[in-house]
């Protein structure tokens, strides 16, 4: 695979892929969290996913170990392990690459296509977790603020999302001054969700899916 898609883009934009085996020795140094199918990950400029794809292998290889003799099981599980991954990306044609790689490896694992409500669920999924957006900017290709869903599994085949704004959260850094943890009384909006929504099947999260990338989550 080349590292770079012109040289063009890396001077206007600074794109250089990383390299496999790489992105590998990377992720080899949180190990433990990449094998955990409900751990969270972002990459702030995530190009077409080499970071992200990885992860997402990782994850769903301890699904198969997990639950891997349920289909019910395995197929909600995969979907969790993908509501985990998030990432942002400046330029329209990679963050469309790294949906379309995303839901690739999740297809090929659970053997279905696009008509299957878990695919379309999925759609859904990385639509919202996967933004066209600026990292440094915290906003969305359209202006507006990142806006990233956390998503939860209740079990029994429902989901929990909440909303939460980018830029309030990564405002959490501000209150890890030495002698200020938790001194100020903003800390507690970090953690109170712009939306809050009712649980979600696997059918309401398909039937919730336009067909439309998001411009702004």
């Amino acid at each position: 695979m080349s590292l770079i898609k012109s040289k063009k883009r890396v001077a206007d934009h600074g794109e250089v892929f990383t390299p496999a085996w790489m992105v590998e020795a990377m992720l080899d140094l949180v190990k433990g969290e990449t094998e955990r199918i409900d751990s969270r990950f972002l990459e702030p400029a995530c190009g077409s996913g080499n970071f992200l794809v990885r992860v997402l292998q990782r994850k769903l290889t301890a699904v198969e170990i997990k639950f891997g003799r349920s289909d019910f099981e395995k197929g909600h599980y995969a979907l969790l392990a993908l509501m985990c991954i998030y990432g942002i990306e400046l330029l329209a044609d990679n963050i469309a690459e790294c949906r379309a790689n995303l839901l690739e490896i999740f297809a090929d694992y659970l053997n279905m296509d696009e008509s299957a409500d878990l695919y379309r669920a999925a759609s859904h999924v990385v639509s919202q977790n996967l933004v066209h957006g600026d990292a440094l900017t915290m906003r969305a290709h359209n202006g507006q603020p990142i806006t990233f869903a956390e998503w939860g599994y209740l079990g029994k085949g429902k989901f929990q999302r909440r909303d939460f704004r980018f830029d309030i959260l990564t405002g959490s850094s501000g209150f890890g001054t030495e002698g200020l943890l938790f001194a100020h009384s903003g800390i507690h909006e970090i953690f109170i969700p712009t939306r809050t929504y009712p649980p979600m099947t696997v059918s309401r999260l398909a039937a919730a899916h336009r067909g439309t990338p998001k411009e702004a989550a």
